[in-house]
């Protein structure tokens, strides 16, 4: 039998047999609103430095502050997922981002934007937990353990859109220039809230009124933040007049360790998570293989516009074939785990991909510019798989959407280290020579993903329950 854990559906309408299929367009619909956000604004970022004369270390604040709300905030409301149940966290999230869509539209500084971003990382910080915690109390209802295909349909949407999100964005951007890619977030906000208000199951964690009593650890979230914000600033923009940013992380994870050692009802429990060694290799994996992506995502694209003289449309059309090979691999292997499997392959051709980027230069025929996504692509078909069932299958039940918002947390933290590589690599413009080195420190990250895979042999044991 599965672990069960503390929600019981307490619906009004019947419960069906199998997986209710209407939750599944919230919980995708909600999930989406993050990669959405984060790949739309890869086409955007030089329109916008030109529209408020800000160079490319200004605006990559526009990558890097929605990373740095979302790597906070995906676990922190995951534990309150866990505890308060998703019905109330997913609207209050979802009504955040047409908030901050809003605003983003109505900017009339820079700073305004990366404000709007801000609380774009927080809003969108709700569902993906919320869709986990769903996933695991359904299979705990109908005690059939076997959530392949809700996870992959998860997986998909997540990827799907963080491919296209760049063609989406130079589309909105060439017809209505880039504050579009903040409106559209409004009625996507307006859709999650009806969606979640008419289908979304009424819980025993709604009606329990003693558990908004529970400690539900402020100091502990606080000290969380500080160390991760710290760390990911100094990673943004590294310098050594900033050295007092990693010592005050430093500080920040012993004072955090410290008390989630101590307290009954630890933010994240280090016991736990500290001997459940499988677990924390696949965030250390997570975090390898989107930094990858990312950093082929942003370079990529601002190369295209800068060294290769594309237009944003057009360089979001390039990425085209990088959306149609991650779709069609992520469908096609997405009903079999074979989380190893997917983990060897998709890093081992992350490899090739990489090493492709040495061939192109601003004279480069489109077909080899398209070829190099499409290759790209099947990695990112793969390795979100593998980590969302890895995880799925290695976190305790009862803290599952905690765990899921870590697993996003470390995903971003990858964004956040590839958006700090291409601001380093790129110090002035795209240009081919930051290209090549920017492609050279992905191939070294994948090369690591496959080396601390091969040998990972609790891979094999991850197999679908019996029930």
């Amino acid at each position: 039998m599965i672990p069960k854990v503390t929600q019981t559906a307490l619906t009004t309408r019947p419960a069906p047999a199998g997986f209710d299929r209407r939750l599944v367009a919230p919980m995708v619909l909600g999930s989406v609103l993050n990669p959405i956000n984060s790949s739309m604004i890869a086409v955007a970022l030089v329109p916008i430095g030109i529209a408020f004369g800000a160079p490319p270390s200004e605006t990559v604040w526009l990558v890097s502050a929605l990373y740095l709300a979302t790597a906070v905030g995906q676990p922190v409301i995951g534990r309150l997922v866990d505890m308060y149940g998703p019905r109330r966290l997913y609207p209050i999230g979802t009504a955040l981002v047409g908030i901050a869509g809003l605003m983003g539209a109505l900017a009339p500084s820079l700073g305004v934007l990366i404000a709007a971003r801000v609380l774009l990382g927080f809003g969108t910080s709700a569902a993906y937990p919320a869709a986990m915690q769903l996933t695991r109390s359904e299979a705990e209802r109908t005690g059939k353990d076997s959530p392949a295909g809700v996870l992959t349909a998860l997986a998909v949407s997540a990827q799907t859109v963080s491919v296209i999100g760049p063609a989406l964005g130079g589309f909105l951007i060439g017809v209505g220039g880039w504050r579009a890619i903040f409106t559209v977030n409004v009625p996507l906000s307006i859709a999650c809230l009806v969606l979640g208000a008419l289908r979304l199951p009424k819980t025993s964690k709604d009606k329990d009124t003693a558990g908004t009593r529970r400690d539900v650890d402020p100091p502990g979230m606080l000290l969380f933040a500080v160390m991760l914000v710290s760390l990911m600033m100094f990673l943004t923009a590294p310098k050594l007049s900033e050295w007092y940013l990693p010592v005050l992380s430093a500080a920040a994870a012993a004072a955090f360790a410290q008390r989630e050692l101590r307290v009954p009802e630890p933010f994240v429990d280090l016991r736990v998570l500290g001997g459940n060694l499988p677990l924390v290799t696949t965030y250390v994996r997570q975090f390898l293989g989107y930094t990858t992506s990312y950093a082929f995502l942003y370079g990529y694209t601002q190369w295209l516009e800068e060294g290769r003289g594309l237009r944003a449309s057009a360089a979001g059309l390039i990425l085209l074939p990088l959306s149609a090979t991650a779709l069609g691999v992520s469908t096609l292997t997405g009903r079999r785990e074979a989380i190893r499997v997917k983990l060897l392959v998709g890093s081992a051709i992350q490899i090739v991909g990489c090493a492709a980027l040495f061939l192109v230069g601003s004279d480069s025929p489109v077909w080899a510019l398209l070829a190099v996504g499409a290759v790209l692509g099947i990695p990112q078909g793969l390795l979100g798989l593998a980590g969302q069932n890895a995880l799925y299958r290695q976190a305790e039940p009862a803290r599952i959407a905690s765990a899921a918002g870590l697993l996003r947390t470390f995903m971003y933290l990858g964004a956040l280290a590839a958006s700090a590589a291409t601001a380093a690599f790129f110090p002035h413009r795209a240009d081919t020579p930051g290209l090549h080195d920017l492609a050279l420190f992905m191939a070294i990250g994948s090369a690591l993903l496959l080396a601390i895979t091969l040998p990972d042999r609790s891979l094999r044991t991850l197999t679908p329950k019996t029930v």
